[in-house]
């Protein structure tokens, strides 16, 4: 990490509280300016998930200060997902596999100010590689198979476009599914010579008819049966922090649903293209599939 970590020490609840009542907004701003004006990132404990890692794929996590209200960010035109309180808020920016390593800028709009550009650097990463020869046909698409799977990607671009109001509280995940994880988020897979795009999920692998649970609190915005994700349930957990898990053999809830951590949503097969049942479960932080073992808990 190329960036400096510039860390305050913590402030107990009270503590925070007592500031707040007695220095002001305007004091909140002076206490914070320091930090705002670098674009360090925020490790507190108050934000211990996801884990900050600045890789392809990875997510960064940029201080952005004390204000009033909480204030807005984007990377290019889509939304950042901004966390914390007045003493301190943070963007959390999922950075894509694509992405090349060097330096990549956020602009950052808080309440009576300027639009301003904070910085950070993106560190390379060396995913696996897995190359495999499988028959023709499980390579190259049909016509129709083509173009089943194009109307397909452009509903998912909605779905993936979704951005509500971010949700108070810890990021942290469970697994939606006990098992073993038969595949790692950024795997290169390269079939019969040919490079496929990484895998932007975790696998885990559990028999058929295995409970699937959500793994954080959030509203189900999208169920449906696709061509390579089989069945699949998209959750939406505020910010344009969203999951899906696919492959489902059996879907228990409905467009609109709000759901609990641990509530089930599912059951684990193996439908769309797949050649055993598992559970391909998927993270995305600001139209970016990150790496979903950064929300779980050591």
């Amino acid at each position: 990490m190329l960036l400096k970590t510039l860390v305050m020490p913590p402030l107990s609840t009270p503590s925070r509280r007592t500031i707040m009542r007695s220095v002001g907004a305007t004091g909140l701003l002076l206490m914070g300016g320091w930090r705002a004006s670098s674009g360090a990132e925020v490790t507190g404990a108050a934000l211990s998930r996801p884990t900050a890692l600045p890789v392809p794929g990875g997510i960064v996590r940029l201080s952005l200060g004390p204000s009033p209200e909480r204030p807005r960010a984007w990377s290019g035109e889509v939304p950042l997902l901004v966390q914390g309180d007045p003493i301190e808020w943070a963007a959390l920016v999922g950075i894509p596999l694509s992405a090349t390593p060097g330096e990549a800028r956020i602009v950052v709009q808080a309440e009576g100010r300027a639009p301003r550009e904070l910085a950070y650097t993106v560190t390379p990463k060396r995913y696996a590689e897995q190359r495999l020869k499988v028959a023709p046909k499980t390579v190259d698409l049909s016509p129709e198979d083509l173009a089943r799977f194009e109307r397909e990607r452009d509903h998912q671009k909605t779905v993936m476009a979704t951005f509500s109001e971010p949700a108070p509280g810890d990021l942290r995940m469970r697994v939606p599914v006990a098992g073993r994880r038969s595949s790692s988020f950024g795997l290169r897979r390269v079939f019969n010579g040919q490079a496929r795009s990484p895998h932007s999920g975790m696998d885990i692998a559990a028999p058929t008819g295995t409970p699937v649970n959500t793994p954080l609190p959030g509203r189900v915005i999208d169920t449906g049966d696709y061509f390579f994700n089989g069945q699949t349930v998209w959750l939406d957990h505020g910010g344009g922090l969203l999951s899906m898990v696919c492959h489902l053999s059996a879907i228990d809830v409905r467009v609109g649903d709000t759901l609990q951590a641990g509530e089930r949503l599912g059951a684990v097969g193996a439908t769309g293209r797949v050649t055993g049942p598992h559970l391909h479960w998927g993270v995305m932080l600001n139209r970016t599939m990150v790496d979903p073992a950064l929300f779980l808990a050591d």
